[in-house]
């Protein structure tokens, strides 16, 4: 909520969104999860002040216009806001329905995904369409969990309409659905994260422009598992003269679908040119003005309690 109300705070509506220079946005989205999010917000911002003078649409066809706007965030934008009868269909709400209707098949078709809003559509109230979607969403955080924790179907207020329970109120049928195609392994890469000062200053690298935490500043790394006398030998190859290393510990990070193990040292540079792709900077720019990812927080806290 902290980072929330930091964000807010500084760009309180669409105009100033859409105002602001990208970095700002995505310095101020630090804490607040993939920063393709924040892009397509800001995008959506642009959009909105081009295209619709400034005014959010309420509609779910104008509203799936906008960048990075699915079904999903339309149907919740529309209801929630505009009072529109758009069921929004998340992961809670397609747990609810695969169990409520005893629904075997695999949830995440194209066919199932249009059987859920139906079966939604049918039953949200037009007077309370917002209201219906936030307390579905509440139900399946809440009371119709998902595996392997088992519902409550107990407390269940839709128990008396839920084909489920009404099979088996033991709650093992429920358990067992939805039924949800079967996860690709998670990706592991190493990587040797290196903590370069030159003088006063950090070395920053910034990220390509598409990709993976596109267009953010890191700490430079290389890939693999690298021992010092490696890493020193990569620096001197790149025109750059170490005079100092040492160890600046492990870290992991989980992405949705990889994994990073990290392990960092900490360089001191000879004075001189560094390549043009990276570029020095100040610890309070670290802070202030740059934005690094939060697979690197480790690291960033390490340089906080260093004294070059």
């Amino acid at each position: 909520m902290d980072y929330y109300r930091r964000f807010l705070d500084a760009l309180p509506d669409i105009p100033s969104l859409a105002a602001a220079p990208e970095e700002t946005v995505l310095k101020l989205w630090q804490g607040l999860g993939y920063y393709s999010r924040a892009r397509s917000l800001q995008k959506a911002a642009r959009q909105v002040m081009d295209s619709y003078g400034g005014i959010m649409p309420g509609e779910v066809s104008e509203l799936r216009k906008l960048a990075g706007i699915g079904d999903y965030t339309a149907a919740a934008i529309a209801s929630i806001a505009f009072g529109r009868s758009e069921p929004a269909v998340d992961g809670n709400l397609l747990r609810i329905y695969a169990r409520a209707d005893l629904v075997k098949d695999n949830i995440r078709t194209p066919a199932a995904l249009r059987a859920a809003d139906a079966y939604y559509r049918e039953r949200i109230p037009a007077d309370r369409p917002g209201d219906f979607n936030q307390a579905l969403m509440d139900l399946g955080a809440r009371i119709c969990t998902p595996a392997p924790r088992r519902p409550d179907c107990g407390n269940c207020p839709w128990k008396t309409c839920c084909r489920s329970y009404a099979a088996d109120p033991s709650g093992d049928t429920a358990v067992s659905l939805p039924v949800m195609p079967e996860k690709k392994a998670r990706r592991r890469d190493r990587l040797t994260v290196l903590l370069l000062y030159a003088g006063d200053r950090v070395l920053l690298h910034r990220r390509p422009a598409r990709g993976l935490l596109a267009g953010l500043y890191e700490f430079p790394n290389l890939p693999g598992d690298l021992e010092e006398r490696e890493v020193l030998e990569a620096l001197r190859e790149r025109g750059m003269h170490p005079v100092r290393i040492r160890p600046a510990g492990c870290a992991t990070h989980v992405f949705t679908h990889r994994e990073w193990e990290m392990k960092g040292y900490e360089v001191w540079l000879a004075e001189g040119p560094i390549p043009d792709s990276l570029t020095a900077v100040s610890r309070d720019e670290i802070e202030n003005r740059y934005p690094i990812p939060s697979a690197f927080s480790y690291y960033v806290e390490k340089i906080a309690s260093i004294v070059v």
